[in-house]
C-alpha cells in the first residue's frame, strides 16, 4: 500500500496538530468574508477591529479544547498569540472568495504571505482552499493544478505540512446545496481527491467535504424531501472516498449544524471511511456571532465558554471514537 513519506520535521508538524491518538481535531476561524456576513446579519459592527477580537475570543475561549487552530494571516495573528499552548497553528495562504467576474472560480494568494513567512510566523502547516469542478475545460483547471503544485514546492522548501482545502461545484450550476447538484457530488468529490492525491502536489492532508450531502440520504432527509441516496448507497460512497486517497484526510463541517456534523462522521465511522478528523468551523461556533454582534464582547464570551465547549467536547468524543490515526498513512522520509 503507498503510505506517505514524511520528513522528520513534518511528522513533528503534524503531532503539535493532533492529540494523543494522532488524530486532528481542530478548530477553523480563517473565514473573512463570510464572517463579515455573518456579523452584518447579526446586527453589529463589521470594522477590522471587530473581526480581529471575535477571532481573539474564539482562540482563547476553544483552543483549550481543540488539537490546533486554523487562522488567516488578515486578521487572525492576534488570536494565534492567544490560543491554548498546546494547540497547534495552521494558516490560511490563499485570498478569501474569489472574482466572481472571471469564469473558473481561479484562486489567489495573499501577496505578501509566503510558505517562508507564515512559518516563521510559527505556524505547524500551510493550508490553502480551491474551487474545483472535476469536469470543468483543461484551460481553467491547469491553471487550478499549477497553483496548487506551486504552493506545494514552496512547503517542499519550507519543510512545512501542506494542507489542501477542496470545495467541489458544477461549473453550469450555481447551487452546490439543491437537489440537482447532490446527484453528482459524489463523483466530484471522490474524483478530485483522486486527483490531488498525487505526488507531485506534495500535499501532506487533504481537507475535503463528506462524498453526499446528508439532506439527501434516506433517514436524514427533512419532512417532504425525498431521499436521493439509500442509506447503503451513502456509506459506500463513503467508503469510496476513503479508498480514493492515500493520504491522511480531514472532514470540513461546510456550516452544517454540530449535531448533523457528529451524526455524519459516526455514519463515516460505520462505512469503513479512515478518516483522520476534522478542521471544524462554524458547526462549532456559528451561533455565537449573532449573540457578539448584538450583545457585545462577554455575551459572546459567555457563549463560547458554555456552547461553544459543550460543541468542542461533544465532536472531541466522536472524533476519538470514528477517526484513525494519520499515522497509519505515513512513514519517515530515509
Amino acid at each position: 500500500m503507498t503510505t506517505l513519506k514524511l520528513t522528520p520535521s513534518k511528522l513533528q508538524h503534524l503531532k503539535n496538530l493532533s492529540n494523543n491518538n494522532d488524530v486532528i481535531g481542530a478548530l477553523a476561524i480563517d473565514q473573512r468574508g463570510a464572517l463579515r456576513k455573518m456579523m452584518t446579519a447579526g446586527g453589529g459592527s463589521t470594522d477590522d477591529s471587530s473581526i480581529i477580537h471575535f477571532k481573539e475570543l474564539i482562540s482563547q475561549e476553544l483552543t483549550p479544547f481543540s488539537t490546533s487552530i486554523l487562522l488567516d494571516p488578515e486578521y487572525g495573528v492576534p488570536a494565534a498569540a492567544l490560543r491554548h499552548e498546546n494547540s497547534g497553528l495552521i494558516i490560511a495562504y490563499e485570498k478569501t472568495g474569489y472574482d466572481a467576474a472571471t469564469v473558473g472560480r481561479i484562486p489567489d494568494l495573499l501577496p505578501n504571505w509566503s510558505a517562508k513567512r507564515i512559518k516563521e510566523l510559527g505556524a505547524d502547516a500551510v493550508k490553502v482552499l480551491i474551487y474545483f469542478d472535476i469536469d470543468e475545460s483543461d484551460d481553467v483547471n491547469d491553471i487550478k493544478k499549477a497553483w496548487v503544485e506551486r504552493v506545494g514546492s514552496e512547503c517542499v522548501a519550507e519543510d512545512i505540512p501542506y494542507f489542501l482545502e477542496i470545495l467541489t461545484y458544477d461549473a453550469s450550476d450555481s447551487d452546490v446545496k439543491g437537489e440537482e447538484y447532490a446527484k453528482i457530488k459524489p463523483h466530484k468529490v471522490i474524483e478530485a481527491m483522486k486527483l490531488f492525491s498525487d505526488s507531485r502536489y506534495n500535499i501532506d492532508v487533504l481537507k475535503v467535504e463528506v462524498p453526499v450531502n446528508m439532506a439527501y440520504v434516506e433517514g436524514f432527509t427533512k419532512d417532504g424531501i425525498a431521499p436521493l441516496h439509500t442509506r447503503q448507497e451513502a456509506l459506500n460512497f463513503f467508503k469510496a472516498q476513503s479508498d480514493a486517497t492515500h493520504l491522511p484526510f480531514i472532514f470540513l463541517s461546510a456550516g452544517v449544524s454540530a449535531k448533523l456534523f457528529q451524526d455524519t462522521l459516526r455514519f463515516a465511522k460505520e462505512a469503513g471511511s479512515t478518516f483522520n478528523g476534522v478542521l471544524c468551523g462554524r458547526a462549532t461556533w456559528a451561533d455565537s456571532v449573532a449573540v457578539y454582534a448584538k450583545d457585545g464582547d462577554e455575551a459572546g464570551r459567555a457563549w463560547l465558554a458554555k456552547h461553544g465547549r459543550q460543541n468542542m467536547e461533544e465532536l472531541n468524543a466522536v472524533i476519538n471514537e470514528a477517526a484513525t490515526p494519520w499515522t497509519d498513512k505515513v512513514e519517515l522520509k530515509a
